[in-house]
This record gives C-alpha cells, structure tokens and sequence, in this order.
C-alpha cells in the first residue's frame, strides 16, 4: 500500500509540475511578446513554421571550391536566408519547454541571445555586393562569439531543474527535456558549423582545406592527437596514464571536420583513461593498454575505442546517453554564470561527453556506438561516413 502511495504521490507531483510549467510556458509567450515588437514576434512565428534547409559535407565542399567572391556572396546570400529560419525554430521551442525549464534564467538568457541574433540578421539588407559580404560576416562573428557559451549555459538550467525534479523522477526517464537537447544541441552544431564555414572562407586559403573541412584529413594523425592531449589530462588527475596501442594505416585519407573528430576521440579516450585508472588504481598489477583501430570500410570509417576498465553494468548503459548523468562528480551546481564566461567550453566531467559526441557524429551521417561487458570493459565504435552525402539531420 506505502508502495502505490508513494508512486500516486510522485504522479501527483509530476503532473502538478506540468501544470505549474504550462501555466509557466503561457507566461513565457506573453514575456517574450513583451521583449520584442509584435512585427519581430510575427516575423519569428512564420519563419519557425518554415521548412530548414540542411546541407550535406559534400555541398559544402562543392560550394567552397573556390571562396571566389561569387562564392562569398552566394553563401552569405543562402545564410542571411537560412539562419533566422534556424534561429526561430529554436527561440519558438524554448519557450515551450517541459517542467519550467523555460523560466530558468539560464534558458531565458540563452533565448534573449538567439533573439537578439534573429533581430540582427533580419535588420541587415539583402547582401548585393562584396560590402554588403564584409558587413554580413562582421555581423556573422559576433553572433558567433554572442552563442559561445550556449552549451554550458543550457546545462546549467538544465542541472538546476535536475535539483527541482530530484525527489520525484528518475532523471534519464524525462524523455522529452533529453530530446529536446539532442535537437538543441544539433541544430546549434549545425548552426556553427554554417557560420563558421563562411568565416574560414575569408581565410588565406590553405591547401586541401576547404573552410572547415580538411578534403585529406589522416585519421590516424588526428586521433594521435587527441589521444595525446587525453593522455595529458589523464596524467594531471592520476599522476599516470594507461598506455594506448594504435591499429590501423597512417595513410588513410577522408574528408572530414578535423576538430570535431578530435573533439569525439579525446572524449571516448578519455573516459576509456578513467575507467582504467580507477580500475587498476591500487593494483599490483600494470594497467592493460587502451586499444584504438581505425578501419576503412566502402561507405564508412570506423574508430575503435576499447578498454579493459571494468565495463558498464547493461542495465546503465541507456543513462550513458542522457545529459548530465555523470560517472565523475558533477561540479555544474557549483559554477556560476561567471564562471563560465572564463571556463573552458569542455563540459568533461558533466555528463555531456557522450550524447553530444553522438550528435557530432550523426551530424555528418555517421554513428557512435558503446558496447559493454561488465567486469570486463567497454568498446566504443565510432563510424564517420566516407561519402558525405547525407544532409544535416535538422531537428
């Protein structure tokens, strides 16, 4: 009986959340229809409607072949175009958020952020001329700059409902705030990915580097790296590091964003580093080395990452993709807004690591994959797609 008592009582709490947060949510509207004209508000409401446009690795190296003016023009022409689509969509779906999370300050901020891009880019006239371009990315580094810290901002809204919501509900089973962050995160990777595809444009052009985009990029040199500054990390924390063995052929070549391979790789070496170490802390015995593979099959590449650190119980392997459930102590509560504008933009130990790993691996048409065996260890399978024909994944 205590037991259905309980379990009435948590739904009661939930649902009353709910409530408080749609009656919250229709607050929101109106606070937003206060922040801004009603002109922008209607402007922003048709745009959210309208269809997002997402391009794929290919088009975007077709595209900047050669950053010849037409090509700085054409391109700022498709962004003056599509990012205030991008940016409505995401203002529209802040303000209807789950659970209050809409009203967290955090979020607010986040959302005034994106409004006040909105606002900029649709003041700007059509780009007609070169001058028009010089002004359009002037314009397009600052709201650049403007959205650096979106990511740590939304985690800590989100960490602080986590703390609201942490007697009534297991935090993985809140379906909607998770998908609504993996749209959220992706849409803002591609939105990143857009801009900063057109500033590195109007960079002295670079052999076989088309923007972004490394047309020859080694994977192996790339995961060296990576492997080279987690093995750092590694080292500060425990005063040693596991060694890492390397297979796979130094001459394999594909196009690919370079810093979003390393960004994937020194996450999944790195929590690889970890459980190791801890595992074998107090161990007479040395600590087995890391196993990375790198194989190129016809329509992927795929990255193995496996360790002998101990593996994740099957029942925890679903919370591994949820935000901010986190294995290392979760220091999130204790930052505040400043700190943030100083820390970093690696969200390492907050539980962001994989899910947003998986997003930068989705956004290019590929997968991450984490297979494990408790008591044994863990292998992470990281697939980038060779063909780079698959369109954004637009949320």
């Amino acid at each position: 009986e205590e037991e259905e008592e309980r379990e009435e009582r948590e739904e009661r709490e939930v649902s009353s959340l709910a409530a408080m947060a749609t009656a919250a949510a229709r607050g929101a509207v109106k606070r937003l229809a206060d922040v801004i004209p009603q002109s922008v508000l209607q402007d922003m409401k048709q745009l959210s409607k309208k269809k997002q446009k997402g391009v794929s690795l290919k088009y975007m190296m077709d595209f900047g072949q050669n950053p010849v003016s037409r090509q700085l023009l054409l391109s700022a022409q498709f962004l003056h175009e599509e990012l205030p689509t991008r940016l409505a969509h995401r203002v529209m779906e802040l303000e209807g958020l789950p659970f209050g999370l809409s009203f967290k300050p955090q979020v607010l901020k986040v959302r005034d952020w994106y409004v006040e891009s909105f606002k900029e880019l649709r003041e700007m006239p059509a780009v007609k001329t070169l001058q028009d371009e010089e002004q359009f990315t002037n314009l397009l580094g600052k709201i650049k700059q403007r959205h650096d810290f979106v990511v740590p901002m939304v985690a800590l809204g989100v960490a602080s409902l986590k703390e609201d919501l942490a007697s009534s509900k297991s935090w993985y089973e809140l379906p909607d705030i998770h998908s609504f962050l993996d749209r959220f995160y992706m849409s803002r990777i591609g939105i990143r990915m857009l801009i900063g595809q057109h500033l590195s444009l109007h960079d002295p052009p670079m052999p076989d580097k088309i923007g972004l985009i490394d047309t020859v990029m080694s994977p192996y040199s790339i995961v060296n790296e990576a492997v080279e500054d987690a093995r750092h990390i590694c080292m500060r924390q425990y005063g040693s590091s596991p060694d890492i063995q390397m297979f796979g052929s130094e001459k394999l070549q594909c196009a690919y964003v370079p810093d979003h391979l390393h960004h994937m790789i020194f996450e999944l070496v790195k929590n690889s580093l970890r459980a190791v170490s801890e595992r074998y802390m107090d161990s007479d015995s040395d600590a087995p080395a890391i196993k990375i593979v790198i194989a190129e099959g016809n329509e992927d590449i795929t990255i193995k990452v496996s360790d002998e650190g101990g593996g994740i119980a099957r029942s925890g392997l679903p919370k591994i993709w949820t935000y901010l459930y986190s294995t290392a102590s979760s220091p999130l509560l204790q930052l505040t807004e400043d700190d943030i504008q100083n820390a970093p933009a690696v969200l390492a130990g907050y539980g962001y690591g994989l899910p947003l790993c998986r997003l930068y691996a989705r956004y290019f048409g590929g997968e991450l994959q984490v297979i494990s065996m408790e008591g044994y260890g863990t292998d992470a399978y990281l697939h980038l797609s060779k063909l780079g024909t698959s369109e954004e994944p637009l949320p």
